[in-house]
């Protein structure tokens, strides 16, 4: 039976709602919009009908017997729509009967119609939040348990720990046992401290003292396998897609060089397969990202054209643009122009900017990230988190060398950032 079969079931307004849930990754964020908008002509808009008709037993037929057998109707939607309709209802279940939010649960993790992982996960999450019987079984797997442990060890053995474990760690399974003697004083767990400290510093200091402080935190060390050849390439796999991103970083004597002049695209040159009105507004972009000047209205009007440019072609731009060298003070108002972009960016067209200008910064700090960083990766993050996962967080875990200032901030992003079931999408 296909979807819009199903959908029948309910009334206008109803199936408005539920088909934004069949909108991929974004269904629980378009499914709270219309929701709202719903609320507005609405005030006593409940979804109690609704919820109900989910849970109604469906005729349907077993593929595996070739026998008629009913399953709840919720159940016979995608695993994309149940995973979106609970990550909704995560966030507007007060709203909604709490008997008809808990029957719907029940609907979903009935046994032989148990949902994937994921949704389990997502389902269980939401039991908690209700206070309801089932609600203390864990998240995850015992694999992905494993697996978050020896993360999490492999985290506190690059910046060291006490004996209490980090918020996130507790949130997906439960406390992580430390491996670690207590006399280390530079571990996550003292991250908020160590943040707030380094916060008043910036605040008191001069100019002069944060260039400075900025040259410091862009010097990396080089392992002696680094010192044989003068770049390092590192590949992550993108999503189901298998889409792989690379990044190239040329670095002398260990400390990443300052940025150069820009060389002009010639003949033949990849801007050549840039569309015409991106090739003419890069000029215009190079000397907004250039001035000093509080940036107006206008400057987000010209990264509209990143809408018009496939993935390659927002790599070729980056790399015109020299985003990866830009300072970071150029950072909040380069991310808040991005925010205002309508429609958002696309999963990758959002993901090559998010690589391109912030993934080579974090994967150099040897210092606490700077406000400036902390404020661009944070509202990024927060706008665009799938494509944060793949760009920044995943190949940052994956390098396998993991410091104490970059622990700090995917422990800020984890926690701040991201939304529960985005928590286990970076552990899958």
């Amino acid at each position: 039976m296909d979807t819009n079969t199903l959908l029948l079931r309910f009334d206008g307004r109803s199936r408005l709602l539920l088909r934004s849930f069949l909108s991929g990754a974004t269904g629980a964020r378009r499914g709270l919009w219309v929701f709202q908008r719903q609320r507005r002509s609405d005030p006593d808009r409940c979804l109690h009908t609704c919820l109900e008709t989910l849970c109604q037993q469906e005729i349907c037929l077993n593929s595996d017997a070739q026998t008629l057998t009913t399953k709840p109707l919720v159940c016979l939607f995608p695993v994309a729509f149940q995973r979106s309709l609970v990550s909704f209802l995560h966030l507007t279940h007060p709203l909604h009967p709490r008997t008809s939010v808990l029957r719907l649960l029940d609907c979903l993790s009935q046994g032989e119609h148990a949902p994937n992982p994921w949704v389990s996960a997502l389902v269980v999450q939401l039991r908690r939040d209700l206070g309801a019987p089932g609600g203390k079984e864990p998240l995850i797997t015992p694999q992905c348990r494993e697996r978050l442990r020896g993360l999490c060890e492999r985290l506190r053995g690059s910046g060291g720990g006490d004996d209490k474990a980090t918020g996130w760690a507790l949130c997906l399974g439960g406390p992580i046992e430390p491996q670690l003697s207590s006399s280390s004083q530079s571990g996550l767990d003292v991250v908020p401290q160590r943040k707030r400290k380094s916060s008043c510093v910036d605040l008191d200091s001069e100019p002069e003292d944060d260039a400075g402080q900025q040259r410091k935190r862009m010097k990396i060390s080089v392992s002696p396998v680094d010192t044989e050849r003068s770049c390092s390439r590192m590949e992550y796999v993108v999503g189901k897609e298998g889409l792989k991103d690379e990044m190239e970083t040329d670095r002398v004597d260990g400390v990443i060089p300052e940025p150069a002049v820009e060389p002009q695209p010639a003949a033949g040159s990849p801007s050549d397969v840039l569309p015409e009105n991106v090739k003419a507004s890069i000029p215009q972009i190079k000397e907004i990202l250039e001035s000093e000047m509080e940036w107006d209205q206008s400057s987000a009007e010209v990264f509209k054209v990143l809408n018009d440019c496939d993935p390659s072609q927002v790599e070729i731009l980056c790399r015109m643009l020299s985003l990866s060298e830009m300072p970071e003070q150029t950072l909040p108002q380069l991310c808040s122009c991005l925010l205002e972009l309508s429609p958002d960016l696309s999963h990758s067209t959002a993901a090559t900017l998010i690589k391109s200008l912030l993934l080579g910064k974090v994967l150099s700090l040897s210092e606490p990230a700077s406000r400036c960083l902390v404020t661009a990766v944070t509202s990024l993050c927060s706008r665009y988190p799938r494509p944060t996962c793949h760009a920044l967080i995943g190949p940052v875990l994956e390098e396998g060398q993991t410091g104490s200032a970059q622990a700090e901030l995917l422990n800020r992003l984890i926690e701040d950032c991201l939304d529960p079931h985005y928590r286990l999408l970076v552990f899958q």
